[in-house]
């Protein structure tokens, strides 16, 4: 258990370009002889879902022992996503021909590429079926495309905080997100020196920042109080999120995943997305949060109107989109009690999801 490299081989991409010995980073937990759980991370989150006591993981109020997804019952894996920056094949890896880093040369993915390396790897990893797959915006993307792509592999999705397909609106704002970063003079076409030198990565997380979370939470939160700066509160935790995201995360490998997102349509080459979600076998749990701009909940109810066997919940919170990520006692019992559930009905027949 912990975390650790696996190597896939060859991927050949949607596009048809073949990436060469791709890798993914992981995380695993949990019971290692119990039913497997797989959590897809969201844009700048990692496979360290879990982490340590001393280095907790991005979603350690949810994973756990004891906790909504409890370790003591279920062995949990959780992949840096292809194009990510903590270990998995991306933009920062080595290209085998040149002998240097990908960076603007690496080719875009799109979220299919994504799920076909996770099932590679998680083959590799001796994984053949999972009980529940789960995550949240990107994560749910995947999770949405794990249940068409390969819908006999697993009993349980459940896509947090997502829609059948990007609409425009988040395809604006990942575009708006582009353009700070690839109009930067520090960004040097993709060979900038430190992260911390393209200063429009930093307006590009600012930008999304203020999408992820309720204009109430804003208001309630700083108001117009000013800070010991001379400028406002808002505009200090602003520029201090913009800074943050520059010291842990990669700017080639963000814009790689702003646009594998905007590549997100259920229904792209399969006659619509009424008719992709015909493939879809497994029981589906949607969870919507309210003030969710990108993604709204209006929006994700009606897709799962178009599965038979779907249950949508709307969690009422103020962090907008980012309720995935905090409050768990909201919503944490939902995603709980179906597991259990799911488990316990899977004595007579382990992965079928008409015994749910």
């Amino acid at each position: 258990m912990g975390t650790g490299i696996v190597g896939i081989g060859n991927l050949t991409l949607e596009s048809g370009v073949v990436v060469e010995n791709v890798q993914l980073a992981y995380e695993k937990v949990g019971r290692q002889d119990a039913p497997t759980v797989l959590i897809c991370h969201a844009l700048t989150g990692n496979h360290n879902a879990v982490g340590t006591a001393s280095h907790p993981g991005w979603w350690s109020g949810l994973v756990g022992q004891g906790k909504s997804i409890d370790t003591n019952r279920f062995s949990v894996i959780t992949f840096n996503v292809l194009g990510g920056c903590e270990g998995s094949t991306g933009p920062l890896s080595i290209h085998s021909e040149t002998g240097r880093p990908y960076r603007t040369s690496f080719p875009e993915v799109t979220i299919r590429d994504m799920v076909r390396a996770e099932r590679k790897a998680l083959t590799a990893l001796g994984v053949d079926r999972l009980h529940t797959i789960i995550g949240g915006s990107l994560g749910g993307m995947r999770v949405l495309e794990w249940g068409i792509l390969f819908p006999d592999d697993v009993a349980v999705l459940i896509p947090i905080a997502v829609t059948p397909a990007l609409s425009a609106y988040g395809i604006a704002f990942n575009c708006i997100g582009l353009h700070a970063i690839e109009n930067d003079s520090g960004f040097r076409n993709g060979n900038y020196v430190q992260p911390t030198d393209v200063k429009g990565f930093e307006t590009a997380r600012m930008a999304g920042m203020v999408t992820y979370r309720s204009g109430k939470l804003f208001n309630d939160r700083f108001d117009r109080t000013e800070s010991k700066k001379g400028n406002y509160e808002i505009e200090s935790y602003l520029h201090h999120i913009g800074k943050k995201i520059t010291k842990k995360f990669d700017p080639n490998s963000y814009c790689t995943l702003l646009r594998a997102m905007n590549t997100h349509d259920l229904g792209r080459g399969r006659g619509g997305i009424k008719e992709a979600t015909r493939s879809i076998k497994a029981k589906v749990i949607a969870l919507a949060y309210t003030h969710d701009l990108i993604y709204p909940p209006e929006n994700i109810q009606l897709f799962t109107h178009l599965i038979p066997n779907s249950t949508y919940y709307l969690i009422n919170t103020e962090f907008g989109h980012d309720g995935f990520l905090t409050e768990y006692d909201k919503w944490g019992l939902i995603v709980k009690q179906y597991m259990e559930v799911t488990t316990c009905r899977q004595s007579t027949s382990p992965y079928s999801a008409s015994a749910l």
